[in-house]
């Protein structure tokens, strides 16, 4: 299955909620990093990824969106690869998001004495695709928001186009839709992963992981 849309967002930007938004839609099933933390094949495909030996046809085969790390670290050959799909950007306010990714997903990568033996290999994969690749290896609050920045950037030149939107999970249904051309469902626009349950689920495997 193509990939229809390629999320550019990074994690603590509502990328769980636009998965979940997604799948509501009719645009799943959503790759996130909750089908990766307990995967083993997807742990060993993303660590591949990384090491510059991709295979994006077997980690996105069945999935129809992608959202969240570690898909927005490596969102332009993505698209690449995937060169009709459309691409959202869930936005945050740069110093609020790095308020929200400063004390949740960085300490977690920073603090490798933490990292239970069970779960090496996918602390290791995250350090490689957050750090040495999202962030082009800075672990500084200067360095992480101008990656952040240009990040942003880069998605806002296709916005001209036509080809990309930039989301806030505020904004609601009304944007998405209209970007994906299909009708608001009369659910309110989903809200999920607080601070204290991205905690949890890192901790329990459970879905609700780095978004």
């Amino acid at each position: 299955m193509t990939l229809e849309i390629v999320g550019a967002g990074f994690g603590r930007t509502g990328t769980y909620s636009l998965k979940t938004a997604l799948e509501m839609i009719g645009f799943g099933p959503c790759h996130h990093m909750s089908e990766v933390i307990d995967n083993p094949e997807q742990i060993l495909h993303w660590t591949d990824v990384a090491a510059g030996q991709a295979d994006f046809d077997s980690i996105f085969a069945g999935y129809r969106a992608a959202v969240d790390f570690p898909v927005s670290a490596y969102w332009q050959d993505v698209l690449a690869a995937n060169p009709d799909a459309r691409v959202i950007l869930s936005a945050r306010d740069p110093d609020d998001w790095y308020g929200s990714f400063s004390q949740t997903i960085l300490p977690l990568i920073l603090e490798k004495a933490s990292w239970p033996d069970e779960r090496r290999s996918w602390f290791e994969m995250i350090e490689r695709v957050i750090v040495g690749q999202a962030l082009g290896g800075r672990t500084d609050r200067e360095g992480i928001l101008a990656a952040y920045r240009a990040n942003a950037e880069a998605v806002e030149r296709l916005v001209e186009d036509g080809r990309a939107l930039v989301f806030r999970a505020q904004d609601g249904w009304a944007p998405l839709c209209t970007f994906l051309g299909v009708e608001i469902p009369d659910d309110p626009y989903p809200k999920t992963n607080a601070r204290a349950d991205f905690f949890a689920a890192v901790k329990s495997g459970a879905e609700e992981t780095a978004g």
